[in-house]
């Protein structure tokens, strides 16, 4: 990219609950187009970074950058929180983010949880948001699907709604935290191909999954975490086929095989 902010920067990231220290120093970088999946063993800290990243959680220290804009500090150590709730709002909205058991609201239909937020949170135009809406549930493949409540729908249709939900605050980046994982293999698939689409439309993603055929299917760059550190990092060819530190061939060996 020539001289353009990245979209995430991540640089020497810092995490822990109490004395438990998740995140050790980790620097991550997205530019515009870039999907960048984050995998590792569970408690390698791949969640928890995706949630810094949108300041879900908050981190002891390092910077977080969106679009070359640092987010501001209020405090330091276990006191750091974000100073400023204008950007931590515009932040969040611009990374859209996708989480393992979809979080939809039971009481509202398909179509009234894809709008909730741009009409209550950005405050835009409901029959515009309405519009975009349902173009977004076809995109996805369950267009026929608005006037239903998630409960009448499968787990996978329920994760498609998830990702029309976080495309319809038009983000610029989206964040997906294992996303297929709550899911049947079959049902699995449904929610890859929408995201392998989504990829191929050059949207920016930071993806957290188990399932490495995805991640070198549709990555620009793989990360792995190991007890809190990037380990080792590079193109998913490089990455899958030629990893160069033995925690990462341990680990690939255990997944191909489990």
């Amino acid at each position: 990219m020539s001289g353009l902010n990245p979209v995430i920067e991540i640089r020497n990231l810092h995490k822990a609950y109490g004395s438990l220290e998740v995140l050790k120093g980790v620097d991550i970088t997205a530019q515009a187009g870039d999907v960048v999946s984050l995998i590792g063993s569970s408690g390698s800290g791949k969640s928890t970074l995706l949630r810094c990243c949108n300041l879900l959680e908050d981190s002891q220290q390092g910077d977080i950058l969106f679009k070359g804009e640092p987010v501001t500090w209020s405090g330091t150590g276990h006191a750091r929180r974000p100073g400023d709730a204008k950007q931590v709002l515009r932040i969040r909205t611009n990374l859209s983010m996708v989480f393992q058991q979809f979080n939809l609201w039971a009481h509202m239909t398909v179509l009234q949880n894809v709008m909730e937020a741009p009409v209550t949170v950005l405050g835009r135009d409901r029959a515009e948001v309405e519009e975009k809406a349902r173009f977004y549930l076809d995109k996805v493949g369950i267009g026929d699907k608005c006037d239903v409540y998630p409960a009448q729908m499968s787990g996978g249709q329920q994760q498609r709604a998830a990702i029309a939900r976080g495309l319809c605050m038009e983000p610029e980046a989206l964040l997906f935290d294992e996303p297929t994982s709550a899911l049947d293999p079959e049902l699995e698939q449904e929610v890859i191909k929408v995201i392998k689409d989504l990829a191929a439309e050059g949207r920016t993603m930071l993806i957290v999954t188990h399932d490495m055929k995805m991640a070198s299917d549709i990555s620009s760059h793989i990360v792995f975490l190991h007890q809190g550190l990037i380990e080792e990092e590079g193109p998913p060819d490089a990455v899958f086929g030629a990893p160069k530190s033995e925690r990462l061939k341990q680990f690939l060996s255990s997944t191909v095989h489990a």
